[in-house]
């Protein structure tokens, strides 16, 4: 099993196949309904005004959809859509050339946006409140500033890391919201819809045997269906079954938790090295031989939000769910969070 096959982030075979399967409007979404019926409103809203949606700002882990929402509020304004990441705009001059070019109404996608230099960001600022570009051409006492007007137009932003984004930033966008993790029954419903586009045929009890297993993610789901996919051609069948579900996902060593490898490690070195907490996530990283923000970004969030894990002033600590997982005896007195979903 890859380190990539359990993680909410794109791998770079799914590049070309993600847009397949990709809802193309807000009407095949499936799940994060009260963001979905709020998106509906905004958007209907500012069509009939004749004005570009107000600018949008999508947080939470890897996989949950949020550059799908981006590519559905593009097509159902009408709009084309530019797409770029904040890694990618290293200085003013980056940011400045995608935004002179902007057509009326365009809706820009920055994903990762919690990446934008401090220069790059100042900029930003007038270009989505005032949609006006103040650039400094030279330097010392020659430097004057040249202001450019730009068309009005939709900024979506998307991160991980809402907690990185600066005040003055997150206050220029006019709607904020949180992508959660699915349910198994919302992510069983999105595998229906991939297994016909990949001309699968899936039986209800083997898909949600994937979904249950999926960490809540879509991207892991449709991931772990072309994998079961294999092991069922493989095998001569002509349906995805709970056997060979259950076959195949055993073979890729994810549990019916979802847990692959680094989860078992990271919450039994907790226990075995830590007595179960508290420790630093920095000790834990390199306890475990991973960095420190893959453990942030694409494993904690779904062991805190299922009761495996929880944050506290002193640093992590394991739950009473962690030991009882993984057969560990519980602690006296110990308690933990239970799943908000199972």
């Amino acid at each position: 099993m890859t380190e990539r096959l359990l993680s909410g982030e794109r791998a770079g075979d799914e590049e070309g196949l993600e847009p397949t399967l990709r809802p193309r409007v807000l009407a095949e979404y499936v799940g994060q309904e009260k963001i979905v019926d709020n998106l509906r409103v905004f958007i209907r809203a500012a069509r009939e005004r004749g004005e570009p949606l107000d600018h949008v700002l999508l947080f939470g882990p890897p996989g949950l959809g949020k550059t799908t929402l981006a590519h559905i509020v593009a097509h159902e304004m009408g709009a084309p859509l530019r797409t770029t990441a904040g890694p990618v705009l290293e200085r003013p001059g980056d940011l400045a050339a995608i935004l002179t070019n902007l057509e009326p109404g365009e809706v820009l996608f920055v994903d990762e946006i919690h990446r934008l230099g401090a220069a790059v960001e100042e900029i930003l600022y007038p270009a989505l409140e005032d949609f006006r570009l103040d650039l400094i051409l030279g330097q010392g006492p020659a430097a004057r500033t040249l202001r450019l007007e730009l068309p009005r137009f939709t900024l979506v932003g998307a991160t991980t890391r809402a907690g990185l984004i600066s005040p003055p930033l997150r206050a220029r966008f006019g709607i904020v919201h949180r992508l959660d993790f699915y349910p198994p029954a919302e992510l069983a419903r999105i595998l229906i819809r991939s297994s016909s586009i990949l001309g699968i045929a899936g039986e209800p009890e083997g898909l949600a045997e994937i979904a249950g297993r999926s960490r809540g993610t879509p991207r892991i789901a449709n991931r772990l269906l072309r994998r079961v996919r294999d092991f069922a051609q493989v095998a001569g069948q002509k349906s995805v079954d709970r056997d060979i579900a259950r076959t195949a996902l055993a073979a890729l060593e994810v549990d019916d938790h979802g847990f692959e490898e680094l989860d078992r490690r990271l919450l039994s070195t907790l226990i075995e090295v830590y007595g179960g907490g508290p420790a630093g996530i920095q000790a834990l990283a390199a306890a475990v031989g991973e960095d420190r923000g893959t453990l942030e970004d694409l494993f904690e969030p779904f062991l805190l939000q299922m009761g495996f894990l929880q944050r506290t002033p002193r640093g992590r600590v394991a739950t009473r769910r962690a030991y009882e997982h993984l057969g560990y005896p519980p602690p006296a007195g110990g308690g933990g969070a239970g799943p908000l979903f199972s």
